[in-house]
């Protein structure tokens, strides 16, 4: 399966209201993404990969403890994760439907605390990678955050939100403040029926 840059579900900018302007997802989706697909291309032509589908390349390449991953995974899982990304995102989706609500009480106590855990894991995160709410493999909903492009297909976990916490995702908006763009994503830029739909 050939990688394919996904158009944006809205306008470039749709966000800019809501805190991520038009210039960063021109950036953001139009040149970062676009170089994930395309070296990843490059990368799989000719190999076991090819033809084969996203999910398993970013699971089959995926080396637990390495140090660094393989070129093939980085561009892959990081293909990956940008689609979830622009998916969770909307101008729409702003009211949390109710299974959502209750499944994050369950977990984590109230949304609000969900809200507390998942922009500290994203504020904790080292250096680029990205923050998550995942079913985990017992059904339990948890807060994670992964290094780099690691992304939950490669724990067995179903991503229902992620967060990419590399500076290219908000500096242009945000600078340095990477609190500030996590409370700002989770507050007006969450799709909320999108996350739900995951579940």
């Amino acid at each position: 399966m050939t990688f394919t840059l996904p158009d944006l579900p809205y306008a470039h900018d749709a966000l800019a209201p809501l805190g991520m302007s038009a210039e960063t997802l021109e950036f953001h989706h139009d040149l970062h993404h676009k170089a994930y697909v395309d070296n990843g291309n490059k990368l799989i032509a000719g190999t076991e990969w090819e033809g084969k589908a996203l999910e398993d390349i970013v699971r089959g390449t995926y080396q637990a403890g390495a140090v660094a991953q393989s070129g093939i995974f980085n561009n892959a899982s990081q293909h990956w994760n940008h689609n979830l990304f622009w998916e969770v995102m909307g101008p729409a989706g702003k009211t949390m439907p109710g299974e959502l609500e209750k499944a994050l009480i369950e977990s984590f106590g109230s949304v609000e605390k969900f809200k507390e855990d998942f922009a500290a894991a994203g504020a904790a995160q080292f250096g680029s990678g990205w923050c998550w709410l995942v079913k985990d493999t017992d059904g339990a909903l948890k807060v994670t955050k992964t290094e780099n492009g690691v992304n939950p297909l490669c724990f067995g976990q179903t991503a229902l939100l992620g967060c990419d916490v590399w500076e290219h995702s908000y500096y242009i908006d945000f600078r340095n403040k990477r609190p500030a763009y996590l409370a700002n994503f989770l507050d007006k830029l969450v799709n909320w029926e999108a996350v739900a739909a995951r579940l």
